[in-house]
């Protein structure tokens, strides 16, 4: 079993795609937004069933496709734990597997370019993300970086795996593919015969340049690539291309509390059951499992839940859904807003239990009087 390796070229950044030959289960390691479209017709010409997005680490040089391919092909999150990507479904701790069909692949704790940082072991195969290069590794001067945790991670982790396991790097800025780890042991510049202090006064001379994107990348990944919501007064909804609006939480909150409009939620059946309910809304998938398929039934489900000339706040996990159905239902004439900053759950212990209680966008807790 080899990996898939895809490339970015603005990026310079290689994604890779595994996948289980007996039940075309699959994960996809380091997504590109940029690339979202070849990565669902590999997915679909291949007969492929995305389990798992994972991330290597908060990346600061393009945006990651993570939630919008679990939008779009129904697959979990899951990122480091020491990242900050609150976002993700699963939080990964070092050591821990990622089961996809009948294959297991192990979460390696490799911190320097970022603390958070990780790569991922599966049947003789490494995925290193930034901590090791071909003929180098990830930048260790900005986001959490240390040069000594890094020279630690690749010498005290990377390094003690056999010498024929093979690499396949987060970047490489010549073309090449892939090296081993014996390779890397004998031959990178940086690191091979070099004690900690030799390495970490190689990464101090370095003077690289800050990323392009960083400022628009890392808030963006700490969002799963949904990035993060803009600001919004309270006092006005901010106008939307296809439909009425984006509203903030506050102000839906207030228009909730005083009947001016319906609240919708569009997550599935399975998410409200294993997330929480939300007090007061109306229960409209926009998309269903098997498959995440749209649902046949949102059209009258909607039009029977919003009164004639009635307005609509529409709610999902990250906002994806939610936009798509506002747009649906401004075709079918009803005045409908997305609310910002996605449902991140019920703050109340008891809340899957007894079915009330609070909800909260991002922070700011909701609760039906």
């Amino acid at each position: 079993m080899d990996p898939i390796q895809l490339f970015d070229p603005a990026s310079s950044t290689y994604t890779y795609v595994l996948a289980d030959p007996a039940t075309r289960a699959a994960v996809i390691i380091d997504p590109v937004d940029a690339q979202l479209e070849r990565d669902l017709a590999l997915l679909r010409e291949r007969g492929l069933q995305l389990a798992w997005t994972l991330e290597t680490h908060a990346h600061a040089d393009h945006v990651t496709s993570a939630g919008l391919l679990a939008e779009h092909a129904g697959a979990r999150t899951a990122a480091p734990a020491g990242c900050g990507i609150a976002t993700a479904a699963v939080q990964l701790h070092d050591g821990e597997e990622i089961a996809f069909g009948q294959q297991r692949l192990r979460v390696l704790h490799t911190p320097g370019h970022t603390a958070g940082s990780m790569c991922y072991l599966w049947h003789g195969h490494v995925f290193t993300g930034d901590t090791l290069l071909i003929g180098g590794c990830g930048r260790t001067d900005f986001q959490s970086g240390s040069a000594q945790a890094l020279y630690r991670s690749i010498t005290g982790v990377l390094f003690q795996l056999p010498d024929a396991t093979m690499v396949w790097p987060g970047h490489d800025y010549q073309g090449r593919t892939h090296t081993t780890i014996g390779a890397e042991k004998r031959s990178n510049p940086r690191v091979a015969g070099k004690s900690e202090a030799e390495f970490v006064a190689i990464m101090e001379a370095l003077n690289l340049p800050r990323p392009q994107r960083m400022d628009e990348a890392v808030p963006a990944n700490l969002q799963s690539g949904l990035g993060a919501a803009p600001a919004v007064a309270d006092a006005a909804p901010r106008p939307a291309e296809g439909y009425a609006g984006d509203v903030s939480p506050a102000l839906a909150a207030q228009w909730f509390a005083d009947g001016q409009a319906v609240l919708v939620d569009v997550r599935t059946d399975a998410e409200r059951e294993w997330v929480g309910f939300v007090p007061g809304a109306v229960p409209v998938a926009w998309k269903q499992w098997p498959g995440m398929a749209l649902n046949p039934d949102f059209d009258s489900a909607l039009r029977a839940a919003v009164p004639p000339g009635g307005k609509v706040l529409l709610l999902c996990r990250s906002g994806v859904r939610s936009v798509a159905a506002a747009k649906r239902a401004t075709e079918l004439g009803i005045e409908a807003y997305n609310i910002l900053e996605g449902f991140e759950g019920d703050p109340d212990a008891d809340a899957h239990r007894n079915r009330k209680g609070g909800w909260r966008y991002r922070g700011l807790p909701w609760r039906q009087s």
